[in-house]
Parts: C-alpha cells; sequence; structure tokens
C-alpha cells in the first residue's frame, strides 16, 4: 500500500467510484453508489464527498452532510456512506476515510459524527465500533444510530 490521500469526487474519479465492489453480502446494506452521489445536487454547500486512492487507484468512497441548521439533529453531522472496495477491505483504508471525516468536522466547529445503520450479521456495525462510533439510538425504522464524540 502507498501512502493514501483524499480527494474531492470530481469527473475524473465518479465512474471509478461506480465500480467500488462489495463483499457477498455487503450489497443488502447499501443503495447503490449513485443515490449517495446524486445528494450533491441536492445542497452541494453542505455535502462532503471524497475519494481514498492509494497510489492512482480509486480505493474507496465516503460521504458525508455538515449543516448545523439541519431541522432533524441527526443529520447536522452526518456520515451517509462509506464503501472501500471488496479488494481493499481490512488494510485500514476505512479507518483513514473517518480520521478524514472526523478532522473535516472538527474543521467545521462540529463536537460528533453520526452514523446510521441496518444493524444484522455482514452489516457494518463492527467496522463502526473499530473505528470508535457507539450506540446512541435508534431511529423508528428499527436503524441503529452511532456517534463518535470528540
Amino acid at each position: 500500500m502507498t501512502e493514501l490521500r483524499l480527494e474531492e469526487l470530481s469527473a475524473g474519479t465518479i465512474v471509478a467510484v461506480n465500480n467500488l465492489s462489495l463483499r457477498p453480502g455487503q450489497e443488502e446494506f447499501l443503495a447503490p453508489v449513485s443515490y449517495g452521489i446524486a445528494a450533491t445536487v441536492l445542497d452541494p454547500r453542505t455535502t462532503w464527498q471524497r475519494v481514498v486512492l492509494d497510489g492512482d487507484e480509486v480505493v474507496a468512497f465516503i460521504s458525508a452532510n455538515f449543516d448545523p441548521e439541519s431541522p432533524v439533529d441527526l443529520f447536522d453531522s452526518v456520515l451517509w456512506r462509506i464503501n472501500v472496495d471488496a479488494d481493499d477491505q481490512g488494510r485500514g483504508i476505512g479507518r483513514f476515510a473517518v480520521g478524514a471525516l472526523v478532522d473535516e468536522a472538527r474543521s467545521r466547529g462540529l463536537d460528533h459524527v453520526n452514523v446510521i445503520y441496518e444493524p444484522g450479521e455482514g452489516g457494518p456495525e463492527a467496522f463502526f465500533l473499530r473505528v470508535g462510533f457507539a450506540p446512541v439510538g435508534e431511529t423508528e425504522y428499527g436503524e441503529v444510530v452511532a456517534a463518535i464524540r470528540f
């Protein structure tokens, strides 16, 4: 692994993001990547979307929203999506991306990042717990709400 770096999602990286693969069973926990990318069209002021590169190769995508004025408190600082290519999972790339997300939230004067996910075997919970999220509640649909506080 060369040195990882973050870049803003761009026309030059969007095809690679759409081609990131998942491990078997992970697809049931994620909407298509194009749904997450479309969020920038809705509110590009608050959406933060980055790719993680290992050398010149896109190995991950992370999308978040930072809106202290959000009418829904949960969405004031929230990780919407993180995808690490199946072949690159387990190499610290997700931890790197979440660390960059936390740094961005801090730079905006925020003190936490939330995430919402579906519980279940093969789901993302173990990853979120490993990188520092802790459950803080549940949505009305039974999804877990977790947060990193700093």
